[in-house]
């Protein structure tokens, strides 16, 4: 008698990571700002193509640490989503590094992203809505601070991902 292998269940945890992680490199928010970035932006379309999704990840991550209590559930959630976010930067480096020859490694950019927008953040305590801190901090990485087109983008992009992230959290009660 052959017993069928039974799939494990991933637990409501390792579920919640994937979402996020699946949530965090869907490009259709990304593709929906480039789409409405005003052709009055004073930037390179380009660059902020290419911010917007670090963007995006980088604020999955942070809302994670954000809306979630300490304990064992948020680290092991964080480490999950984190890991996966890892293994997926380590593909893309090498797929772009086939493609241009040039080496890069695209979880280290993520890495100095999301200390660089902490940073900002921690400059910043008086600001009641973080998305007024990250929205120019935005337009800056992208070269130009006072492009308020794109410092909306920006900001769009985080405020929709807090939201989502803490919707996503409360829904399944994590939170």
């Amino acid at each position: 008698m052959i017993k069928e292998k039974q799939k494990k269940q991933p637990s409501k945890i390792e579920q919640a990571a994937s979402d996020l992680f699946n949530y965090a490199i869907d490009r259709e928010d990304v593709n929906w700002l480039m789409a409405n970035l005003s052709e009055q932006a004073d930037i390179k379309r380009t660059t902020v193509e290419y911010e917007l999704p670090i963007l995006k990840i980088i604020s999955v991550g942070w809302s994670l640490s954000y809306f979630l209590p300490g304990g064992p559930q948020k680290d092991e959630l964080s480490n999950l989503y984190w890991t996966a976010i890892n293994d997926f930067s380590k593909d893309l480096s090498s797929t772009t590094e086939m493609m241009t020859g040039q080496k890069i490694d695209y979880f280290e950019i993520l890495k100095e992203r999301l200390d660089m927008y902490v940073n900002t953040l921690e400059q910043h305590p008086e600001a009641q809505d973080p998305a007024t801190v990250i929205g120019p901090e935005f337009a800056c990485t992208c070269g130009n601070a006072d492009d308020i087109f794109t410092f909306m983008a920006g900001s769009k992009m985080f405020m929709s991902v807090i939201g989502r992230v803490k919707e996503y959290l409360e829904a399944i009660k994590l939170r």
